[in-house]
């Protein structure tokens, strides 16, 4: 694909937010600062479709009127969390899964011939001269991913075309793509001849196989017209498993993890992405599944069951007394332990402990006078009083008006404190993608300050791999190297340090901005 100007699909998400017809597309142009053209236009607009993050349909007059564009901030705001996925994929699939994920994620989705050859190929690369990467092995990883269900297959386009020819101008149909889960083939892996192994990459620039641009090739492999996508859902399932195994590891000890972490793997595919618990599990079946490595005897495995149910965070419960004891797992209790667990904290990192002892007792009481929280929480009228006010000055709490009388007179009416925790959960996932996009405009900014100093240090390290590559002599590499001052070595080195610390504050705050999605999407689904 050609070059598209980096300003204009930033420009078509923000115009696109809300539904944007095809002709628009064209009036758009005047409002950005670049010369395109409509060719341009239609390819940010195939690109962003590619990548699942924009949708067409029929217009509202049906047949005829022109196709309306809208895009999903939901998959969007899933680009901050690119990295996590592909670090889940290393841990769990090693190097393989790793470049399968980063690959499918680049591509937004791609046949699975096409990217083994890409992935045996990167991998092979790396590799000693003389050694390369079977497609075997990694049509064996990507297999894996699907049968774990972290890639599964693209929605047919079929359904979607049947609809859009039944469409009329009374009912115009959405040409939107089904739920990859709503057709049986998801997650069947497709018999694919892939014979070979992977090949290094060529030191002429012209006959370089880039990946992002992969020959046309005539051979047929089986899975033609099969493509897949990386399903999003099924990493949060883990995310969220595996927080709240470190809950348990944190507030108990590294046995009971394991236990839950058992439990919670032999119910990861029988249990539904929404369900408030897992299948009940006997204790003969939990302690059959344990791992070898953990010699845990069948009374010590009754006693740590026992202890987490009568654990007050809840994370496991009884359901039974069959098969020596039936349990589950509590998911949605775990997620709302962990989100008030996330607000106490933040509200003692801004306001101290004395204010978090007082949220913590409002989020216990639900609802007290000034009074009671001045006695419950031990602290003296006036310094209760002041980090009241500020907390409700920062909507962290709230004052209820309960009048004994219909007039509302002050002296006849009760004001109780009280804490909401699922709006103080959405106000701080705002202020969360808030702190989020500073940070990238920080990062922005550092970078763009030391555009030049980076321009230069990426020639000379191309330069050194040139040359190293053809066997150049160590003084020539030297000479190169000395190219770059010791000032701007240690600016370069400040700048590095300084961006992964915000990088690395960038991926901190995506985990709670994680465990606040899943508690508030766990609660609207209990509700509903």
């Amino acid at each position: 694909m050609d070059f598209i100007p980096g300003g204009v699909l930033p420009g078509i998400y923000r115009n696109c937010l809300h539904v944007l017809r095809a002709p628009a597309l064209q009036r758009f142009l005047q409002q950005v600062n670049y010369m395109l053209n409509w060719i341009q236009v239609k390819k940010s607009v195939c690109v962003l479709m590619q990548h699942g993050t924009c949708m067409f349909s029929q217009g509202r007059k049906g047949r005829g009127s022109p196709t309306e564009y809208h895009t999903s901030c939901s998959l969007i705001l899933k680009i901050l969390r690119y990295p996590r996925y592909i670090y889940t994929a290393k841990t769990l699939y090693g190097d393989s899964g790793e470049l399968i994920i980063e690959e499918l994620l680049q591509r937004g989705h791609v046949t699975m011939s096409n990217i083994v050859k890409v992935v045996a190929d990167r991998l092979t690369q790396t590799m000693e001269e003389g050694r390369s990467m079977d497609y075997k092995d990694v049509s064996s990883a990507f297999s894996n991913l699907v049968e774990t269900h972290f890639v599964q297959r693209c929605p047919p386009m079929a359904s979607a075309a049947t609809k859009a020819n039944e469409a009329t101008p009374e009912a115009p149909v959405s040409i939107e793509l089904p739920a990859p889960e709503s057709f049986p083939d998801c997650y069947k892996v497709p018999q694919v001849t892939l014979l070979g192994r992977g090949k290094r990459q060529l030191e002429d620039p012209e006959e370089q196989s880039v990946a992002k641009k992969p020959k046309m090739e005539s051979v047929a492999h089986g899975d033609e017209g099969i493509y897949w996508q990386v399903n999003f859902d099924r990493f949060h399932l883990h995310f969220r498993d595996q927080a709240i195994i470190s809950a348990v590891a944190n507030k108990l000890d590294q046995t009971s993890s394991e236990i839950v972490r058992t439990m919670l793997r032999m119910s990861e595919v029988t249990t539904s992405p929404t369900a408030a618990y897992t299948k009940p599990l006997s204790a003969n079946e939990i302690f059959r599944s344990l791992p070898a490595t953990y010699n845990i005897p069948r009374q010590m495995l009754d006693q740590y069951l026992s202890l987490l149910v009568d654990d007050p965070m809840d994370f496991v419960g009884k359901a039974g007394e069959s098969g020596g004891g039936m349990y589950v797992v509590n998911l949605h209790r775990a997620l709302t332990n962990l989100a008030r667990a996330t607000l106490e904290s933040v509200v003692q990192e801004r306001f101290g402990s004395r204010s978090a002892r007082i949220f913590r007792l409002l989020l216990k009481k639900k609802h007290l006078e000034q009074k009671q929280v001045e006695d419950f929480a031990m602290i003296p009228a006036k310094e209760a009083k002041d980090m009241l006010y500020t907390l409700l000055s920062q909507n962290l709490v709230q004052l209820q008006e309960i009048p004994k009388t219909p007039d509302f007179a002050p002296s006849r009416t009760f004001y109780l404190y009280t804490v909401n925790q699922l709006s103080t959960a959405r106000m701080l996932l705002q202020n969360c993608y808030k702190t989020v996009a500073n940070l990238i405009h920080r990062r922005l900014f550092e970078t763009s300050n030391s555009k030049r100093l980076l321009e230069k240090s990426q020639r000379i390290e191309a330069i050194l791999a040139s040359l190293q590559a053809g066997g150049a002599e160590p003084e020539q590499l030297t000479e190169v190297e000395e190219m770059i001052t010791a000032p701007e070595k240690q600016q370069l080195e400040s700048l590095r340090l300084h961006i992964n610390k915000l990088d690395s504050a960038e991926n901190q705050v995506d985990e709670t901005i994680f465990l606040l999605e899943s508690y508030i999407h766990a609660t609207a689904t209990s509700s509903s």
